[in-house]
């Protein structure tokens, strides 16, 4: 029942909420990384599959032999444009995060602030318990 007492008080709330924040914002971070990550090989790809288009259609343009290289140009091109597509969704996607991140850094200085002006908190040193 103590527990549940702190937690029901304005600063257990406090304290809960920037556990929460402090929780969340490694994983936040991480996941930003990650997607920055995905959309550089994303870019990369993009410019392989671009490359080989252009290199296929050149193929295409000297050969000597019938052979006809256009649907795997369009191939290549419809592959182009789903990896645009997922880039600018992961692009989406870590705008949002960067702006969670903020908003988590933001709100948890706020409540610090709060909570010091209040006197209820006090900054421990990681030595003292």
């Amino acid at each position: 029942m103590a527990a549940l007492a702190v937690v029901e008080t304005p600063s257990g709330r406090d304290a809960l909420a920037e556990g929460l924040l402090d929780l969340l914002r490694p994983a936040v971070q991480q996941l930003d990384l990650h997607v920055h990550s995905v959309r550089e090989s994303q870019v990369e790809l993009r410019e392989h599959i671009d490359n080989l288009a252009s290199e296929l259609s050149r193929i295409n343009e000297h050969q000597k032999v019938a052979q006809d290289l256009d649907p795997y140009v369009k191939k290549l091109l419809n592959a182009r444009r789903r990896v645009v597509l997922v880039n600018n969704i992961l692009q989406n996607a870590q705008e949002r995060l960067r702006r969670l991140n903020h908003n988590v850094a933001k709100e948890t200085a706020r409540r610090k602030t709060m909570l010091e002006a209040s006197g209820a908190f006090t900054p421990r040193s990681p030595s003292k318990p």
